[in-house]
């Protein structure tokens, strides 16, 4: 039936509309509330997804849509993010690069590396059960969630103190090298694990798990300072098993 086709895309056009309003956000001055909706974005974004599969209601249009409302939403929106942040961190500074302001304009890398990313994964017929490069959401989301840690650095339900995370996300040449480690990553060669599960079984699925049992007890020790860690994790555990989710071995 024609109605299935428009769930996804409808899915689709929340992910945008939560982009935009997260740049809005920015614009305004409100990093935290920025950060939240590209959280939603991501959401809306895993949703379309699902519904495509469930229903079985992929269309080139609804390709090309998801590719645009991501390059907004996981690019654009992260970039002015970081802007942002990079920006307040070279007042007063010494260092060349942030005295006369360069360093924030390292930024637009997310945008731009965002932009090759998701064009790529369009025409690479490679990626189908994992990844090649960071994908976007896994970035935005690493990004999204510095405002957060800076902003609820001290943390009454975390078991130990959450105060180095605080400061190691002020330093702005560490945003500075971050912001284009990730840049690269998502351009890269790199094989990348997919949550997807084709069954629930452990064989086959063993990165998956771990990632989850370590996401999990990452959460319970840092809270919401876990976020940029798990990503790292996401990260971490592809590249150690690197040749087997190259292989297919974990699909």
């Amino acid at each position: 039936m024609a109605w299935k086709q428009h769930i996804p895309n409808t899915l689709t056009a929340c992910n945008l509309i939560a982009g935009l309003a997260a740049i809005t956000l920015v614009l305004e001055g409100d990093l935290v509330m920025a950060s939240v909706f590209i959280f939603i974005a991501s959401l809306f974004d895993f949703l379309d997804g699902a519904a495509a599969r469930l229903l079985d209601a992929y269309s080139e249009l609804g390709k090309q849509l998801d590719s645009l409302a991501d390059l907004i939403s996981f690019g654009v929106a992260p970039g002015m993010i970081m802007f942002t942040l990079l920006s307040a961190g070279c007042e007063g500074s010494c260092n060349i690069l942030e005295r006369y302001h360069i360093t924030p304009y390292f930024a637009l890398l997310i945008p731009v590396c965002s932009a090759f990313r998701l064009a790529k994964f369009n025409i690479d017929l490679r990626q189908g059960e994992h990844f090649i490069g960071m994908p976007t959401p896994a970035t935005a989301i690493f990004f999204a969630s510095i405002p957060l840690v800076l902003f609820y650095q001290v943390n009454q339900f975390s078991l130990i103190p959450l105060g180095f995370f605080a400061d190691f996300f002020s330093n702005t040449r560490v945003l500075a090298i971050l912001t284009v480690l990730f840049s690269y990553l998502m351009i890269s060669d790199f094989h990348i694990f997919s949550m997807k599960f084709r069954r629930m079984s452990w064989k086959g699925n063993e990165v998956r798990y771990l990632f989850l049992i370590l996401a999990a007890v990452s959460l319970i020790l840092f809270a919401i300072c876990a976020i940029p860690l798990i990503i790292a994790l996401y990260f971490i555990l592809s590249l150690v098993f690197q040749k087997r989710i190259a292989r297919g071995e974990n699909d």
